[in-house]
């Protein structure tokens, strides 16, 4: 693709939700210009077998200045800049095609870990001083969302490309814990399963914390 580009992913829904925030900050920032960039948005198919497919093609169709994949952390309070991806996969829920993986490494002759290389630190303070919550945090868990940062991580080092590279992890939409206190309702398991304490946040919110992210990145890169 002409022209520089920095690469957006998203999850598609997943675990009967019928919305991920992801998708939508990715459909929401494709195709804005950002630091002398255009953003290109593309969407993840919660799939484990088609992950490196999609991994592979993204990277010899667009050639990106920078990589940003977002994923949905349930109950998560605040937005989530990974540090670390590991070299399992080992999941709670089955992915969309139905697939269930136990201690399993996601390359086999690839090393432990990676670390993102995005500026953490920079977007970090960016964000708290933007008045958006927002912490670095060290596991981006055994699922797809660790499955891709480590599958783009690993893609780029294998190509000896320095391309900053990371995930960010978002909580739930205001609209989707509200969903989440109806059917405890309706289904009388308030009393064992309410939890006030679920955190979500604003779509706009999240879309300008992600450009954010973005911004600084390609700043940096």
């Amino acid at each position: 693709m002409n022209g520089r580009v920095a690469l957006l992913t998203g999850f598609e829904p997943y675990g009967g939700r019928g919305v991920n925030p992801a998708f939508e900050i990715m459909r929401r920032l494709d195709g804005v210009a950002i630091g002398g960039a255009k953003v290109v948005g593309r969407p993840l198919p919660v799939s484990y077998e088609a992950l490196n497919e999609n991994i592979e093609t993204l990277l010899e169709e667009l050639t990106p200045a920078a990589i940003v994949s977002v994923g949905l952390w349930p109950g998560e309070p605040m937005l989530r800049l990974e540090r670390l991806a590991v070299n399992v996969a080992d999941f709670e829920i089955p992915d969309n095609d139905g697939v269930v993986l136990s201690d399993a490494a996601i390359q086999g002759n690839a090393q432990t870990a990676f670390m993102a290389t995005l500026p953490l630190r920079a977007i970090e303070d960016a964000l708290l001083s933007s008045g958006i919550p927002v912490r670095v945090s060290n596991t981006a868990g055994t699922f797809l969302c660790n499955a891709t940062m480590f599958g783009f991580l690993q893609a780029l080092a294998a190509r000896g490309r320095a391309v900053p590279c990371g995930f960010v992890h978002v909580p739930y939409l205001p609209s989707q814990v509200a969903d989440i206190l109806r059917k405890t309702k309706q289904e009388r398991r308030l009393e064992r399963e309410q939890r006030a304490d679920i955190a979500s946040m604003s779509l706009e919110t999240m879309v300008e914390a992600v450009r954010t992210v973005l911004e600084i990145t390609l700043r940096a890169a």
